[in-house]
């Protein structure tokens, strides 16, 4: 097992908010899924592709949003902190998160979604800020984990798997 810097094993990625001054930056006609951590509360699945609302592509240049790819580690970073989920499709955030692209040669998605779930108390014990706690993306390029080789995360993930599965289903 080694430990890795999040910077060494992914992109940290940030999330932007589109004005809504513009009602052309958002959608009703489903155009880009637009993740908050709004979405997120009382989510119990690992993955996720929609959201409560959509930008559109005028709404997604016009701020600091980006197209996150799929099977990208969604991490909220603040209100609240450690909400966690793997996009199924190519989709975009708002500002409360720090997402990891995961470079998957040496991690993959669902080993670091588990281990980013257990991480939750040790992101919030980090976070800083006066009015409300966040995870600065700074902070989470540097945040640590152990990371066996991809042989040993396959053998977990093919115990992991199975269980979500079950409780996914007993969860509908």
């Amino acid at each position: 097992m080694t430990k890795y810097k999040i910077s060494e094993i992914g992109e940290v990625v940030g999330g932007g908010t589109p004005s809504t001054k513009y009602k052309e930056y958002y959608s009703t006609n489903k155009d880009i899924s637009w993740i908050t951590p709004k979405d997120l509360s009382g989510y119990t699945k690992m993955y996720i592709s929609n959201g409560e609302r959509y930008i559109t592509s005028k709404g997604l240049n016009n701020s600091s949003a980006k197209m996150l790819p799929k099977d990208t580690i969604l991490i909220s970073s603040r209100a609240p902190i450690g909400y966690v989920a793997i996009a199924q499709k190519e989709l975009a955030t708002n500002q409360g998160f720090k997402s990891i692209i995961p470079d998957k040669t040496k991690i993959l998605p669902e080993f670091l979604y588990f281990t980013m779930i257990t991480k939750k108390s040790e992101l919030e014990n980090i976070a800083t800020g006066s009015t409300f706690k966040e995870v600065s993306g700074k902070v989470m390029k540097n945040f640590e984990i152990d990371v066996p080789t991809i042989e040993k995360q396959k053998k977990i993930i093919d115990k992991l798997i199975p269980i979500v599965r079950k409780i996914e289903l007993n969860n509908e």
